[in-house]
């Protein structure tokens, strides 16, 4: 895999790890009514988007010569860092706090 590639997959993995933290809508589509969506459905999203980076890094890596077999051990990596690359959206979504805090 050229450098090139390997800096699109990292850039694409950092934004579908943050994507399901942006978004209040479902899928980039539908909106839940009265309410923010729920933590399984922000689960559900980052399982399908951390499988469509495993489809573009496949691909990338047919498209530069021969794909490499991987064991389970490749797959509990990329999802542990998936998770980690995830976290930033995570923070802005639940713990950073906006506003002020009322005293007293």
């Amino acid at each position: 895999m050229t450098a090139a590639a390997g800096f699109l997959l990292f850039a694409v993995a950092v934004i579908a790890a943050n994507a399901s933290f942006l978004s209040r809508r479902i899928f980039f589509v539908w909106q839940p009514t009265g309410r923010d969506k729920r933590g399984g459905w922000h689960v559900l999203e980052a399982v399908a988007l951390y499988l469509a980076t495993l489809a573009l890094a496949r691909g990338l890596e047919a498209r530069a010569g021969a794909v490499y077999p991987q064991g389970w051990q490749f797959y509990a990596i990329t999802v542990c860092l998936f998770v980690v690359l995830g976290y930033p959206g995570f923070v802005f979504r639940y713990l950073f706090k906006r506003g002020k805090v009322k005293e007293g």
